[in-house]
């Protein structure tokens, strides 16, 4: 029978509860015990560098007989700065499948060239355009995969002979799924309760159309980091169909708006005590 060897047996508790005289060490070395020891004292830190960029958008797609409709707004911020006012976030896959970006605008375009090379590849080797559901596939595996070092949430939307017009919503996390219609983005929490209320199965093309400009102007008008352009993008089997509203053309803004145009003046009128100055041109004068 096998026995312990003496010089493995444990200690008694009351043998361990003595060897209370040694000093107490840090785990992480003497650079950690210095900091514990000698603390510096507390700066101001700066928001847009040291804590967590807050991303915004607005992006939707809405599907119908014959055709989808996709639609998103144009600001990129970092925080509080507005870094592109013009941005594109609908992103050409194939000549019938589209996507809409949000997240992080440097992983979604990586991404999105990504599923690019995929889907050329794909089509090149096979001689046949792929289904909507081949680009969401894809999508759905690289956000599957990266999901705990990328900021993505991506809309797939297109149209195929086989499934007719198709949107399908592949969220932050990897999962995937096909709605008849899709949110994304920070704008999106304004407008789900807007589409129960005005979203109808047999929708015609102009009639989603029409939905979704007035949907992203409201996401954003009430959304601060959504803001600039309406962009769409109508893609049915005669191709694909773009437009661009400004804000003076959408058809929804709080300026505009009967009730709220007292209190949000575009150019409200100067003080009766206000100065006026020239531009000035020369700075040596100063």
């Amino acid at each position: 029978m096998l026995q312990r060897p003496v010089s493995t047996i444990l200690p008694e508790q009351q043998f361990l509860s003595s060897q209370s005289t040694h000093p107490k060490f840090t785990s992480n070395g003497p650079a950690q015990a210095a900091k514990e020891m000698f603390p510096c004292d507390p700066v101001t830190a700066d928001p847009q560098t040291d804590a967590a960029v807050s991303l915004g958008t607005t992006i939707m797609a809405v599907a119908y007989d014959g055709g989808v409709v996709l639609a998103a707004d144009s600001r990129t911020s970092t925080g509080t700065y507005v870094v592109n006012r013009a941005a594109k976030k609908l992103t050409r896959l194939t000549d019938n499948v589209y996507c809409c970006r949000s997240g992080s605008a440097a992983d979604t375009q990586n991404l999105s060239e990504m599923v690019i090379n995929y889907l050329q590849q794909q089509e090149i080797s096979g001689g046949r355009t792929l289904p909507v559901a081949s680009a969401a596939t894809i999508f759905q595996k690289l956000c599957y995969m990266n999901k705990w070092n990328i900021s993505a949430g991506i809309i797939v939307a297109g149209y195929d002979e086989t499934n007719g017009g198709s949107v399908y919503s592949i969220p932050s996390g990897g999962s995937c799924v096909r709605l008849p219609y899709a949110l994304g983005g920070s704008g999106s929490i304004f407008l789900y309760s807007f589409m129960d209320a005005n979203y109808r199965i047999g929708m015609t093309k102009d009639e989603c159309l029409d939905l979704c400009r007035r949907a992203v102007s409201h996401a954003l008008t009430r959304d601060g980091s959504s803001g600039g352009l309406v962009r769409t993008m109508c893609i049915s089997k005669d191709g694909a169909e773009a437009a661009t509203l400004p804000w003076t053309r959408i058809p929804y803004a709080l300026e505009r708006d009967a009730q709220y145009k007292d209190m949000a003046q575009l150019n409200p009128p100067p003080a009766s005590n206000s100065k006026y100055q020239g531009n000035v041109t020369d700075s040596s004068t100063l």
